[in-house]
């Protein structure tokens, strides 16, 4: 009975990886140093959001076992930012009321960033980008971000379900 706190949960393991690799790859420094996202708590959460939108814009057509996965990187998405918010010193009784706000910026993320890319406009996606990212703001930088968001989802369209759900997600440029 003991022994089972200390194995390993498979059916957990590819949740974990395709987290990782949403935070590993919303820290890249070329967002930060070259596009000028704001390098703050907001601006990593934003860039966080930004790729789990990505992810699930993906996985959305998928049967009800890849749903389910999707709900499984969602709550350890959520799980992960009410950790951060203890850490940063966020009260107990001030986190369910900052999670709800973040819950509802991802939606409403998750719901432009759906519209625009499946009108394929990259004007409506740079403004989506402007007023979730930038605070609203129009540069080049909103043009390039909105760029790497169209070349990835066509990248993530590409790759298997089962591959993406056995926990290698790769947001590498689409051929």
């Amino acid at each position: 009975m003991i022994l089972s706190l200390f194995r390993k949960n498979t059916a957990t393991e590819p949740v974990y990886a395709v987290y990782n690799s949403i935070v590993a790859q919303s820290r890249q420094p070329f967002f930060y140093a070259q596009w000028h996202v704001p390098d703050t708590v907001t601006g990593r959460f934003d860039m966080i959001s930004l790729h789990m939108a990505l992810l699930f814009r993906r996985l959305r057509n998928e049967p009800k076992d890849v749903k389910a996965f999707s709900q499984a990187v969602f709550d350890l998405f959520f799980k992960d930012m009410d950790r951060s918010l203890r850490e940063m010193g966020a009260g107990d009784l001030g986190v369910p009321k900052k999670i709800q706000k973040m819950g509802n910026i991802f939606f409403g993320l998750l719901a432009a960033l759906n519209e625009a890319l499946d009108r394929n406009d990259p004007d409506a996606l740079a403004a989506v980008i402007s007023r979730n990212i930038f605070d609203g703001a129009d540069s080049l930088d909103v043009r390039a971000l909105a760029a790497y968001v169209a070349e990835r989802d066509a990248a993530l369209a590409a790759q298997s379900v089962r591959s993406i759900t056995g926990g290698d997600v790769r947001f590498e440029a689409a051929a």
